[in-house]
Order: C-alpha cells, then structure tokens, then sequence
C-alpha cells in the first residue's frame, strides 16, 4: 500500500467513525479556527475560547493580524501561558 493509499484510507475511515465531528474552539471561518488551534496546541481548548473573543475583536483576518504590535498579542495571549511569564517583584 503506497502513503497515498494509506492517508485515503485514514481518511475514509476516520470519516465513517466521525462524520460531523465536534470542534469545541470557538471560530467563525478557516482562519480564526487555524489561529485557535494553535493557540490550544500549548493549553486547553477552554482556556482559548476565554481569550480568542478578545483576539479576533482586534484581528479576525491575516490583514488586521498583522497591523497588531507584538506587545498587543502578548497582552492578549499571556494568560494562556504561551508567551514567555510575568516575573513578580517578589522574585527579586
């Protein structure tokens, strides 16, 4: 069986097991489900859905994404622990 038939048969089999599977990030297009998704790769799926509104509020599309400073994102994204950590004056 060459890859190609392997993946077609993955694929054919997975789509009988789960024909309408549920897909619990919150989205509304292929996009704002790809920047979720890799948001949830590093935490929960909830914890993404709490800050992805707040996201896409501000940039639901690559054009506007881009327009975005970096420190806007971590500002955003930083409670999902993804983006480096707040050190507290304590620490010193």
């Amino acid at each position: 069986m060459t890859k190609k038939q392997k993946a077609e048969f993955v694929q054919a089999t997975l789509n009988k097991l789960y024909p309408n599977p549920d897909i619990p990030l919150q989205h509304k297009d292929p996009y704002t489900l790809l920047i979720a998704v890799v948001l949830s790769a590093q935490c929960t799926d909830e914890r993404v859905n709490k800050i992805t509104p707040k996201l896409f509020a501000l940039a639901d599309n690559p054009h506007d994404m881009i327009k975005l400073s970096v420190e806007t994102i971590k500002e955003i994204i930083q409670m999902l622990g993804i983006y480096g950590f707040r050190i507290s004056r304590s620490f010193f």
